[in-house]
């Protein structure tokens, strides 16, 4: 590694690549099976994670998205196998709601990049995805299932993917311990809700988040649940209601 990953075994067959030298602190999961390896998530592009995958599997590797953020998608230009959902497609497309300009600046905030690295070459990836998953789609990765649950709110494709098996739900930038983003226009607060009901009522025993702090437990599913309900029975579960801090976690509508 050139310094720039973070790698933490889970267990003996997954892995959690993070990149902490950016304030995003985003992880990537990989998840390796008899016959084929997945790749949840491939980080902001500002190092190429293709290598230390390979350092790790030997297997053919799918890249899943749990949703089209620069942040997320990053290395995806070296794992042509990649899934995303049909909701944004259309950001794969040049469709993306913010400009290259915006996402380069925020790209470079509070980074300590490798070596060599030249924001003004920074790209947003574009690109056609091999399968497009719905709701309910299980991927087969041999002696592992790992099922993907549309979760919107974050953004309107956003997908957790969960493996019943071992009780692990990841959940990209539904759940993490910091401030949740749910104030840009792509995002939806009702729907927000709508996706933590259906994570808290599954049976999880770990909790990997997209961002942060590691030492996330499944308790907080049903704490930040509880929390939107508050603000919908409250009437601010809408955009423009501001900021609410809930300790180890925080919300921005």
């Amino acid at each position: 590694m050139d310094g720039w990953f973070t790698l933490d075994q889970i267990d003996s067959q997954t892995y959690c690549i993070s990149e902490y030298r950016h304030w995003e602190e985003t992880h990537c999961y990989l998840l390796n099976g008899t016959g084929r390896s997945l790749l949840i998530d491939t980080g902001l592009g500002i190092s190429d994670i293709s290598p230390e995958i390979q350092k790790l599997t030997a297997n053919p590797v799918t890249a899943a998205a749990t949703h089209i953020h620069w942040d997320h998608i990053g290395g995806h230009k070296s794992f042509p196998d990649f899934c995303a959902h049909a909701a944004e497609l259309d950001w794969l497309k040049g469709g993306f709601p913010l400009s290259l300009e915006t996402i380069r600046e925020m790209v470079l905030d509070r980074c300590d990049p490798p070596a060599g690295f030249d924001v003004r070459n920074y790209e947003l990836f574009q690109g056609t995805p091999s399968r497009l998953l719905a709701d309910g789609d299980v991927l087969d990765l041999g002696d592992r299932r790992v099922t993907a649950l549309h979760t919107p709110g974050h953004s309107p494709g956003h997908l957790c993917f969960w493996e019943a098996e071992r009780g692990y739900l990841f959940t990209g930038d539904l759940v993490y311990k910091d401030v949740l983003f749910a104030y840009y226009p792509s995002t939806d607060p009702e729907a927000y809700l709508a996706s933590l009901e259906k994570a808290a009522a599954l049976p999880v025993r770990r909790v990997f988040p997209g961002h942060h702090s590691l030492d996330i437990q499944p308790e907080i599913l049903t704490r930040m649940r509880d929390a939107f309900r508050q603000l919908q029975s409250g009437g601010k579960l809408r955009h423009g209601s501001g900021k609410f801090d809930y300790g180890d976690w925080g919300l921005w509508l």
